[in-house]
């Protein structure tokens, strides 16, 4: 079983990227999506529409079965949404603390995936976040970012975080926005905290397309250049081997990298 943690800055593009993944991987795999993240909108492209989360249907029902929280969507990859709390209520990383006890008590994981696909909010600090590398979940870690500063800063504080959980780092997925020497920022970063950057994905319309019907672009557009990034970077990570304990920067060190690039790029 392959047991996958995708961290990153919210609105990065994680769950862009974790559902077209899981819907490349569908077609020769049994894929488990589960998000990890209080708006429950990863499977949304691989369902069609948003399904219910595990924290309101524990509020609804107290004693929910498999049906009640795994929904089958694309390619038969099954997906959990953990859910959270109202906005400005409660604690956002409990939603995934319930949905991880809930899923074991339900024999879920029990049921052979070949892939477990987690994605995890990165830029909260709260120990529920970190519940699929503290708990044994995940057995590899994938942070999206993109060359902008507060991107990064998130991506050195996960990297802070996979370090002390003493987690398997397999290497940064650049997700790009479109700033100028945006891969060389990455790239840099990566390597300054001891990894490598495993994937880059451009900036795509067919991506919009597709979400606006809650679709991956693998589903709507298979034989585009965007779905066959996808599936290379899917077949990248399955593939991988290559992983380490990173060595985050401290704040200070932070800031000199990022000024230092940013200098050297302008002059």
């Amino acid at each position: 079983m392959k047991r996958i943690a995708i961290y990153g800055k919210g609105g990065i593009g994680k769950s862009t990227i974790v559902s077209n993944m899981a819907a490349a991987y569908s077609s020769s795999y049994r894929v488990l999506v589960i998000g990890c993240d209080p708006k429950a909108d990863t499977t949304r492209t691989l369902y069609g529409q948003r399904i219910p989360a595990v924290l309101d249907i524990m509020k609804e029902n107290r004693k929910p079965d498999v049906s009640d929280v795994v929904h089958e969507g694309f390619g038969g990859v099954r997906c959990v949404e953990s859910g959270g709390p109202e906005p400005g209520v409660g604690c956002a990383g409990r939603g995934v603390i319930v949905a991880m006890n809930l899923l074991e008590r339900l024999g879920v994981f029990d049921d052979d995936p070949d892939i477990i696909i987690y994605d995890v909010l990165g830029d909260v600090v709260c120990g529920g976040f970190a519940v699929p590398l503290r708990e044994e979940f995940a057995d590899e870690v994938y942070i999206v970012t993109s060359g902008e500063y507060m991107s990064l800063y998130a991506a050195n504080n996960i990297a802070r975080g996979v370090r002390k959980l003493k987690g398997r780092l397999g290497g940064v997925i650049c997700n790009c926005r479109g700033i100028r020497d945006e891969v060389k920022i990455v790239e840099a970063f990566a390597s300054r905290i001891g990894s490598r950057v495993i994937g880059v994905v451009p900036r795509s319309p067919l991506v919009q397309e597709s979400e606006l019907e809650a679709k991956t672009v693998v589903e709507k557009f298979p034989d585009s250049d965007q779905a066959a990034i996808y599936r290379e970077l899917a077949d990248e990570i399955y593939g991988n081997t290559d992983f380490t304990v990173p060595e985050p920067m401290d704040q200070d060190e932070f800031e000199e990298f990022f000024r230092r690039f940013i200098y050297s790029k302008d002059n």
